[in-house]
């Protein structure tokens, strides 16, 4: 790929006593890609998109955003710089419907970052809506947060996200406790919704099926460190990567 990373990463370390989460990290992020990053548990991977957001500081390294350095600002600061977040607990107001949560995101982009402000003002309520309609939430605008079932729920944190208009979103694992049966439905959804709105996407995923069918490329992660780097085809039917990560024994060819 050429032209200007979105997002650049360089020489990122993290220590948690003896367990190097970040060990020396180089990742650029492509206007318009969908990057999977994909590892065994503890390889560090929810560190970056921590580290990246502002919850938590590098010990080393640096982080640019369109060029600029972004280490060191709060996450609010980074979200108003362009960069959303979801997590892998979706993190809805649950006594809020799920409207006046799309709602709290937009008044959150206007500086107000309070759940007591009035949320549906006209305008907000228009813009809510039209977020939701983006996903298929509509027809739950009315319905309480908690009573959504997990696909719904992981759809309107990620609308929440979008709804803050930004450039680039980092995912934690979008379809982890959805059901079997709703998981490619829920990622179409977000894929469509991201591609049309033009956002860059980092996503942390376990599903292999959701990672070769909608991500450009992929990066393993293993002890802080990237393993590998590349197109999913390529990537998934590497050897060590299906050892070590995946978990498979390879094919051996005759």
């Amino acid at each position: 790929m050429s032209g200007q990373p979105l997002l650049s990463a360089r020489g990122l370390r993290l220590a948690f006593g003896g367990v190097k989460a970040a060990d020396g990290i180089d990742l650029d992020v492509m206007p318009g890609e969908f990057l999977a990053i994909i590892g065994p548990n503890g390889a560090g991977k929810t560190t970056f998109i921590n580290m990246t957001t502002g919850y938590l500081k590098p010990q080393g390294g640096s982080i640019a955003y369109d060029g600029e350095p972004i280490l060191g600002l709060s996450p609010r600061a980074i979200v108003r710089r362009g960069i959303g977040r979801s997590f892998q607990l979706p993190q809805l107001f649950t006594e809020h419907t799920v409207l006046e949560n799309a709602a709290l995101a937009i008044a959150a982009r206007s500086g107000l970052w309070s759940p007591l402000v009035p949320l549906l003002r006209p305008a907000w309520r228009e813009e809510a809506m039209a977020v939701l309609e983006r996903f298929g939430l509509a027809p739950l605008a009315e319905a309480r947060a908690d009573a959504l079932n997990e696909g719904a729920r992981k759809l309107a944190d990620i609308a929440m996200a979008v709804a803050l208009q930004p450039r680039l979103i980092l995912m934690d694992e979008p379809t982890s406790g959805v059901a079997a049966a709703e998981k490619m439905g829920v990622v179409e959804t977000l894929v469509r919704v991201l591609r049309e709105a033009k956002v860059t996407a980092v996503f942390v995923e376990h599903d292999m099926e959701v990672v070769e069918r909608f991500a450009d490329r992929v990066a393993v992660w293993n002890q802080g460190r990237i393993a590998a780097l590349g197109p999913p085809q390529q990537v998934l039917n590497d050897p060590a990567v299906q050892r070590d990560v995946i978990g498979i024994e390879p094919a051996h060819h005759a």
